[in-house]
């Protein structure tokens, strides 16, 4: 499972949990299809954005909270629709609790990252989960061999997110008054996010053999909307801060446009679709990440970040042909 398995946990490339599975013989994606998956990978992309704004008024912690929040409610009516029960059997407490931890340090680490960096790079190196995905499949769980394609991709990606953090901010830029300061600490933690991502990726494709997709993201949601209430409550204040228009939309794009629309036409999408098929469009997150980053907030829109974020989507696109072709072979 890749990001759209667990949309609410950032911009998200596509294989969501909340779908049904793909039929045996794919349709082919046509040119509708095609807009559509760009269009939701566009919306990931903005969600770094989204969260910047909305941080600008409220503590990052309780930003995940109220997004969250949202996502629950839009699953909640998503599963009834679905006929899928909430009941929690027994054995499925485990996987539940552990999905919703993971939830918490990813998306706090998160949005710390993108409040102490900019969004251009929150976009960048939460990206990174894919560098992490690959190795932890390959030599930890055994389920998903590593190819040379698939190690050429990470290696593509690595290297540019790496390159980012040592160059980027530092030399010329195309804009003239970025409105949010990189700093090493955020970009930092955006990557610690970035494996946090990707480990919860791999718990998630473990835990939905005993949990329903449906349930456990809804479950998931409720549980970590919990913790960062419980967490903003002891450690966060809102005083002083006044709650503009722009955090009241970035809140509302975050919980329903990501947590809510994303997930709706990647779920009908993975109806007709392969998880493949759909993921390749997922190469050009990080861009539309660092365009709606330097359109909307000013940030520093340089020649490297660019060639980085093209690397970046390169490596997924490697990456997700590779497991395209695994499984046609297979």
């Amino acid at each position: 499972m890749n990001k759209a398995e667990d949309p609410h946990s950032l911009p998200t490339p596509p294989t969501s949990v909340g779908a049904a599975p793909p039929a045996a013989t794919p349709a082919p994606v046509g040119p509708g299809t095609a807009a559509l998956a760009l269009l939701t990978s566009a919306l990931w992309g903005g969600t770094p954005t989204a969260i910047r704004f909305a941080t600008d008024s409220l503590p990052p912690v309780m930003v995940a909270a109220i997004r969250f929040g949202l996502a629950a409610l839009f699953m909640l009516f998503w599963i009834r629709w679905e006929g899928v029960g909430l009941q929690i059997r027994r054995d499925q407490w485990r996987p539940i609790l552990g999905a919703s931890l993971l939830l918490f340090v990813q998306i706090v680490t998160f949005n710390w990252g993108v409040a102490g960096s900019n969004s251009s790079h929150g976009s960048l190196f939460i990206n990174t989960f894919l560098f992490w995905v690959g190795p932890i499949e390959h030599f930890i769980t055994r389920t998903d061999r590593l190819t040379l394609r698939k190690t050429l991709g990470l290696v593509l990606a690595g290297l540019a997110s790496l390159g980012v953090l040592a160059a980027d901010g530092r030399g010329t830029s195309l804009a003239s008054v970025p409105r949010d300061e990189v700093t090493l600490a955020g970009d930092l933690v955006l990557l610690l996010s970035g494996l946090l991502l990707g480990i919860k990726i791999v718990y998630t494709k473990l835990a939905v053999r005993r949990v329903e997709p449906g349930k456990l993201i809804f479950w998931h949601d409720v549980f970590g909307t919990a913790l960062f209430l419980v967490y903003s409550g002891m450690f966060e204040t809102t005083s002083g801060r006044a709650l503009t228009a722009p955090a009241i939309w970035g809140l509302l794009y975050q919980g329903i446009l990501v947590g809510g629309f994303c997930f709706a036409i990647q779920a009908v999408q993975l109806k007709h679709h392969s998880a493949s098929q759909i993921a390749v469009f997922s190469a050009a997150t990080p861009l539309f990440g660092i365009v709606f980053g330097w359109w909307l907030r000013g940030d520093p829109l340089s020649w490297w970040l660019l060639a980085a974020s093209a690397g970046v989507g390169w490596g997924i696109l490697l990456v997700t042909r590779a497991a395209t072709k695994a499984r046609a072979a297979g």
